[in-house]
Formats: structure tokens, sequence, C-alpha cells
């Protein structure tokens, strides 16, 4: 019997093929044909290369991308979508990190997300190193408020609008649940918005608030505010808002949920400089769910310890070594900070690093932002054609849905016919159905105010069932509206179809079809 099977010695060591990749540069052209993990051998469909030329926005558009032939995509707003050009770039990343795993995600993977991020940071007008990608926009509002409220006292306070998005009310109060501050601790003040206001009315009040804390022996820490509202779909003024809470000492925060790949983000890292920022590259730039980026400058980034959740690029405060509080003075980003294994880094590559690996989830959406950015290039004609269209025919679609519904569209007008809430890509268009408080006489087919959220669900439900759409609807000042979105797969007889859909819907909600559910 021959001897047990000893320990390879280094003559006897296997060549494997992963050891000769370059893994600088590991593409899918680093395949052989012969290599029965290659992902360029499995199907891909014919029609995933880009049209030559600009294809004209509307119905042309939507065949690009990826909707069920009876579905009406008329609520692009909540979750964003992208062109089947996108879907199959998805695809191809997804292929090249499952043929070798580990290869790709270790020595892969890093390069192709400072890539992505490089391509990102010229839309904020802001540095490579101060914007880091996280999967949404709740995910970076967490990772700001959990790393700077906990340092806030009993005289702080954190000022918002009534329109803040519900995530972010929740998240505010969930730290203070943490910290035992429900009725102790850092404030919480809500400024109370009447939709629709004016620029000029939003920034007087936000001063008003600032000032009266400011006389009561308070310190407003923090502002949160929006690009655009979510509902009502408004603009905000956030710039002059960052501009007053500079004047004002305060921190802001921006929520630019619906920003980037929206409106104009350029001057972000220029001339208007939050203090923080996140905004979803998912909702309007065409890259596939999540994705987002958050934007903090150098001089903020001390303040961010952590990423949620902490895993790999976390340093202990031991080993970071500074925090703003503390004496050393001098600037921390020219310093070395040297971790437990030894590894070492300028302190302007620790913000960057916390978001580099952060827990195993799929981060292949991050990707395709190179495959977005070259969808709205070659096929759509740049950002600023996309905008002109989408602005356009929000105003266009809205104005005439209004019309045929008989109501009209939230909007305070200036000297040029609309004003700036409606500067982005939403038309709010009231609804006509008569809102009664109970005890009030109320006509035939009014809807009683403590049933309006029974009659929103029940639209909710039957635009999905009966429509096969969605449409949002929600109720602000006494009265119900729908937020359209406009997009480059849509055009004004997109609008004519909903507003026709919500004439119907309000009849069967007036002769009392919604009763009975919820």
């Amino acid at each position: 019997m021959g001897s047990p099977p000893s320990a390879m010695d280094s003559t006897d060591t296997p060549e494997f093929p992963s050891m000769r990749i370059n893994l600088s540069n590991l593409t899918l052209s680093s395949y052989s044909s012969s290599d029965p993990y290659n992902p360029n051998t499995l199907p891909v469909h014919a029609d995933n290369a880009l049209p030559a030329g600009r294809v004209p926005f509307g119905r042309p558009m939507r065949s690009l991308f990826n909707f069920a032939p009876s579905y009406h995509p008329l609520n692009h707003g909540s979750y964003g979508t992208f062109p089947r050009y996108v879907l199959e770039h998805k695809i191809q990343k997804l292929r090249e990190f499952e043929s070798r795993p580990s290869v790709y995600r270790t020595f892969v993977y890093p390069a192709q997300l400072r890539h992505s991020r490089s391509l990102v940071a010229p839309f904020l007008g802001a540095d490579i190193d101060e914007i880091v990608l996280v999967p949404n926009a709740t995910t970076g509002i967490n990772t700001v408020l959990r790393n700077i409220l906990p340092g806030y006292g009993e005289d702080d306070v954190v000022v918002f609008p009534s329109s803040i998005y519900p995530s972010c009310w929740n998240t505010l109060r969930s730290v203070q649940e943490e910290m035992g501050n429900w009725k102790k601790g850092f404030e919480l003040v809500e400024m109370t918005l009447d939709h629709p206001i004016t620029d000029e009315a939003l920034v007087e009040l936000f001063t008003q608030t600032v000032d009266k804390l400011t006389k009561e022996g308070k310190r407003v820490r923090l502002a949160i505010f929006d690009t655009i509202v979510s509902g009502p779909g408004v603009r905000v003024p956030w710039e002059e808002l960052v501009a007053e809470c500079k004047k004002l000492g305060v921190m802001s925060l921006i929520d630019g949920a619906h920003g980037i790949g929206h409106i104009d983000l350029t001057e972000t890292g220029k001339s208007v400089r939050p203090d923080f920022m996140v905004t979803n590259c998912h909702k309007w730039l065409f890259v596939p769910r999540g994705c987002a980026v958050l934007y903090v400058p150098f001089e903020n980034q001390d303040l961010i310890k952590t990423a949620l959740p902490t895993s790999h690029g976390y340093l202990a405060p031991e080993v970071r070594g500074h925090d703003r509080e503390d004496e050393h003075g001098g600037n921390i980003f020219e310093e070395e900070w040297q971790g437990r294994g030894g590894e070492k880094g300028k302190w302007s590559e620790y913000f960057t690093t916390l978001f580099v690996d952060v827990a195993t989830v799929d981060c292949s959406s991050y990707t395709c932002i190179e495959a977005a950015l070259e969808f709205r290039e070659k096929v759509c004609g740049g950002e600023e054609a996309i905008r002109d269209y989408c602005f356009r025919l929000a105003y266009q679609g809205g104005n005439r849905a209004a019309e045929i519904l008989g109501t009209g569209v939230m909007d305070v007008p200036d000297i040029a016919g609309y004003g700036s809430l409606r500067r982005c890509n939403f038309a709010n268009v009231r609804l006509p159905l008569t809102v009664v408080k109970r005890g009030d006489t109320a006509g035939t087919g009014d809807v009683d105010e403590e049933d309006i959220r029974a009659v929103v669900v029940w639209i909710y439900r039957t635009c999905a069932r009966d429509y096969d759409t969605y449409l949002q609807t929600f109720f602000i000042g006494g009265h119900v509206w729908t937020r359209f979105s406009a997009q480059i797969y849509l055009d004004v007889s997109d609008f004519e179809w909903g507003a026709r859909t919500l004439l119907e819907i309000c009849e069967r909600v007036k002769k009392g079809e919604w009763k009975g559910t919820t």
C-alpha cells in the first residue's frame, strides 16, 4: 500500500486560473472563450444595444423601457425605473460577480465603485472624495442623523417642515428613543406649512422660527429640508434655505431624494455647499434600485464616524485619535491614521473607506451608473434635454389634466405665469371631490374628512385592480390631490388618460363604492 498523500511542496502547487488574471483590470474581456465560467457565453437579449442616435421622447422612448403593454406609468417619482439597456448591464455585472465571487468582490468591485463615484461627482459639483454611494436616501439620512444627533443636548433643536418625508421623521424620533430623550434631550420643532407656499414665505418662516428659539435660550443645531417634497410634489428653495442656515449658524441636511437626474445640482459642492445631502440615483437618473449619493464636504467628514450598518471600514475612537472637539489643532485630513492591522491612510480617505465594504449586499446597482449616463447622453441628448422635456410635460400635462377634471393645479403663480413650486417633474392636480368636516351639512357624494384615508386607499387599489396604474393621491389643505410624474417615455396624452381615469374613479367615490373597504 502506498504512503498517504503528503502536503504539497512548492513544485506540486497547481496553477489556478484566477492567479493568471490581471486583478487590476478584470472585466468580461478577461475571460477566454474556453473558460466554462465565461459570462460572455451566457445568453444576452438581442435588443440590448443602444439605438443608433437619439430617440424621440414620448411613445417611441417607451419601447426602450420594461413596462407591461397595458401598464400606465404615471408615478415615476415613487420608485423610478430604468431602460432595458441598463437592466441588461446590471445582469452582466451580476454575471461577472457570480463567475468568481470572491475575486470580483475583493479586487474588482472597489475599483468599479470608485469609477462610478467619479462619474456621479460632477452632477453635484463635488470632489470624488466628498461623495459615497449608499442604497437609498433613507439610509443616507439615517447615517447622518445617527452619527451627529447623539452629541446633542437638552437646549439643542432640530428644525424641519411639516412636509418632511415620513421616514426622516421616524428616524428623528427613533434616535430620541435610543438616547432616552422622549421627554428630555434635544428638541424637535416642526414648521407647519400650508401648501402652496411661496419661496419667500418659507425662507421667512424658517428665519423667524430660528430667531424665536434663539430668544428662548435654545440653540438650533440642524435644519432638514427637501429639494423637492414628495407629497405634494413641489420644488423647495433649498439653495436659499442653505444660505440662510449659514447666516444663522445652523447646519443643513438636504433630503434630495428627488434630486439628481431631476433638477440641476451642479452647484451643490460649489456655491451652495450644504453640510450634508443625500440624493437617489434610482428615482430620476435611470440607475437600478437601490443607489443614492451621500454628499459630505471635507470640513464635515470627521462627524461621520461610521457607516450604517457599522462594518469593515470603521475605526474605534482610540484608533481614529481625533474628534472635532479635541484640543488637537490643524487639519485632521492631512494627518494619517493607522488601523489595528497596521493599515495606514489619510484622514481624507477614512470617510470614503467606511462605505466601500458595508456588509454583504447586492451592490450591482452601484456599477450601473455608467450605463445609465451613457443612455441619457447618447439616446436622450443629455441632462438639459431631459429636464426641459419633463418640466414642459409636467406643466402642459398638468394643465390639461386639470382642464379635464374641471379643477386646478397646485401653484403660486409669479409674473412668468407659474411659480417655483412647478419647476420640477411633478404636477399636483386637484380632484373634483368635496371634503366636509363631520357634522357639517354634506351634499350628495361629499366625502367626510374622517373617511378620507379610506377613500384614498380605495383609489390606490382601484387604480391597480381596474386600470393597471398607480396614481399618487393625498389629502392636503382640505382637498384631494393626485401627483402626476412627467418622464421621457410619456406625453400629454398619458396625462389625459390619467385625468379621464380619475374622473371616472371620482364618480365611483361619489356613489359610495369605497364604503366597506379598508
